[in-house]
């Protein structure tokens, strides 16, 4: 929203120069400058690949479809198919993030470095891409993925039938057991990392990780980071349990 409001500031400055000039700029042309500009600045703001593509089409998109008058049920859908995906953004003010490269290889390097095959769990696994990718790393381990937005939760379902060392519950992370896991992963959000962390020393066995990606625990230094520098200067932050919490 940022970068999308500043963009049409800038843009709104460009076109009333150019008018003042004679050379107005057509409509379509406009929303194209403020897609860049947007695009530009997300960039500058640190954004995944994917929002730059979205910032850029997002004016255009709007343009086009309000000239091809489309039926009423489209937007409709549209609708429901964004609330299927970012289920959890209400529920547990947790939207969706989706790790990068990076992250991918930091955690197969990771796991890796451990003595026997992992038990691992991806809390919010969303399509299921990193889960995916570090099983056929490592056929040997158990890799479990666990998401509650409907329409995620059928993509990773579906993206995982065939890999035998995966697997995809749809289940909510607060009801997951993390006493069954050598290595629990989130990329959630600032919001549900006090919970997690207490809930991870109570359930998890000592010598076990907890792993999130970017975002900390108030008050908790993590035992190892990992840097990612993916253009979002992200981290992976690691606790190792050191017992479970009594009482």
């Amino acid at each position: 929203m940022l970068a999308q409001g500043l963009a049409i500031i800038l843009v709104v400055g460009l076109v009333y120069l150019l008018a003042l000039l004679g050379r107005p700029l057509p409509l379509m042309a406009v929303s194209l400058v403020q897609g860049v500009a947007a695009a530009a600045i997300g960039w500058r703001l640190g954004l995944s690949r994917w929002w730059l593509w979205i910032n850029l089409a997002f004016l255009p998109a709007l343009l086009l479809v309000q000239r091809a008058e489309l039926p009423a049920w489209l937007f409709l859908l549209g609708f429901v198919l964004l609330l299927l995906v970012n289920w959890n953004s209400l529920r547990e003010q947790v939207p969706l993030y989706l790790s990068g490269r990076r992250a991918r290889q930091q955690l197969q390097q990771w796991l890796a470095e451990r003595e026997q095959p992992p038990s691992f769990v991806d809390l919010g696994c969303g399509t299921a891409g990193t889960l995916l990718y570090l099983a056929r790393q490592f056929p040997r381990g158990r890799f479990v993925g666990v998401e509650t937005a409907p329409l995620l939760f059928a993509l990773a379902w579906l993206r995982c039938l065939l890999q035998d060392n995966c697997s995809i519950r749809y289940q909510c992370l607060w009801r997951t057991d993390l006493a069954e896991f050598d290595g629990v992963y989130c990329f959630l959000s600032p919001v549900p990392m006090p919970r997690l962390w207490a809930k991870a020393r109570t359930e998890m066995r000592a010598g076990c990780w907890l792993i999130s990606n970017s975002f900390e625990i108030p008050g908790v230094p993590a035992d190892q980071v990992l840097e990612l520098n993916e253009g979002r200067q992200t981290r992976l932050l690691l606790w190792q349990m050191k017992g479970r919490d009594i009482g």
